[in-house]
This record gives C-alpha cells, structure tokens and sequence, in this order.
C-alpha cells in the first residue's frame, strides 16, 4: 500500500481508470493533468474533501463579487478559475495519498453540481435572464443525470467526453467575468449583458454536449456484454 505523498499510479493513468476513458493521446488533457499533480503536491495533506469544499465556497464568492459590479466581476473571474483547480486537486491528491474512495467521488460529484450552478448564478448577476439560466441549469443536470443513469446501466467509462463537460463551463464561466470587469458598459453590442452573452454560448454547447452523449450512451449499452 501506497505510504502517505508517495503516488500510487501515474496522474494520466489514475485519472483514466477512474473515470473509464484512456486519455492518454490527448496532448491537452495530458498536461493539464501533469499540471493539476504538481500543484497537488504541497497540499497532498489536506482532505481531498475539503479540498472539493473550499472549492464550493469559491464558487459561491464568485457569485457574491461578480453581483457587486464594476471590476469586481475581474475577481469573481479569478474565483471561477480557482474552484475549476480545486476540482482537479481533489482528485489528485486522493491518487497521490492513496486515498481515492467511492464516497470521496460521490463528494466530488456533488462539489462539481454546487459548483456548475453558482456558475449559472454567475451568468445570473451579469445581466442573463433568469429564465434562460434556468434552462441552462437543467441542460446540466440532465447531462449529467443521464451519464449516472447509464453507468448504472452497465455504461462502463464516460460514455462520451462532450464540448459541454465542466472544464468548459469554467472556461465559459470565467471569459463572461472577465469581458464584465474590462468592459463594465456591456457586452458589444446593443441589448446584450455579458450573462446573456454567457448563456447562449453554454447554450448551444450544452445542445451538442447533450447529443454527443446521447450517441456515446446509445453506442456503449448497445454493445454485447461477454
């Protein structure tokens, strides 16, 4: 058994084997996890379930700063980035204390669904309407709740790994707060608040997020089982 710090499997490798997709051959996601390992090293000793609750908390202050206008919402960009870092973390660092469990990804899970709809708050105070952040919100739940439901099923892996997964909520997220802080006026053009700007854009992608998904579902428990 692995001793405390010390990592059981390499960062790449744990991260596929948890989430049942060999990621190996993207270059990206490659880095991006080699990043997300060495930042987890000087914190490998705190909980990765406080971990996955400090990120809520950012979340949630990205909401609070974002709603105070001005450059504040420059802050609440910052904010957004850190809680999509801490989501990494707390994978990371379970996998280099050993200390991946199934109760910690259900934690995990749940940090990530707080976390996604503080983003939709986000949208919310920068000018989205209510209505439409309602809709974008479900868009999530239903993406989600459907990869569960069909793992499951007997869906091993992710099913497909869509252009709606979190990382670009963030991504999203984090380009609406910062356009509202460099251009506290509005967005360009006449009508348009950064939120709205924000909300159709995860809009669309949560479309085809949605239909990839339900190709890769479809595609995966229409397989013979040996």
């Amino acid at each position: 058994m692995a001793q405390d710090g010390e990592p059981t499997e390499s960062a790449v490798a744990g991260w596929s084997r948890l989430h049942g997709v060999d990621v190996s051959g993207s270059p990206v996601v490659v880095g991006w996890l080699r990043l997300v390992h060495a930042c987890a090293r000087p914190v490998r000793r705190v909980p990765p379930d406080v971990l996955s609750a400090i990120g809520v908390l950012c979340a949630a202050g990205a909401v609070a700063v974002a709603a105070a206008g001005g450059r504040w919402p420059l802050l609440a960009a910052l904010l957004v980035v850190l809680t999509g870092l801490l989501d990494g973390l707390d994978g990371a660092v379970a996998l280099l204390t050993g200390r991946a469990r199934p109760l910690g990804a259900v934690v995990d899970a749940v940090a990530d669904r707080l976390g996604d709809m503080a983003f939709v708050g986000v949208l919310v105070v920068l000018g989205a309407p209510a209505w439409w952040c309602a809709a974008v919100a479900a868009a999530v739940l239903l993406h989600e709740y459907a990869r569960a439901r069909a793992q499951g099923a007997g869906m091993t892996g992710a099913g497909a790994v869509t252009v709606a997964e979190r990382p670009t909520r963030v991504i999203v997220t984090t380009v609406v707060a910062v356009g509202a802080g460099v251009f506290p006026g509005g967005a360009p053009g006449p009508g348009w608040a950064w939120g709205l700007v924000g909300a159709v854009t995860w809009s669309a992608l949560a479309a085809v997020g949605l239909v990839q998904l339900a190709v890769g579902i479809k595609r995966s428990l229409a397989e013979p089982r040996g």
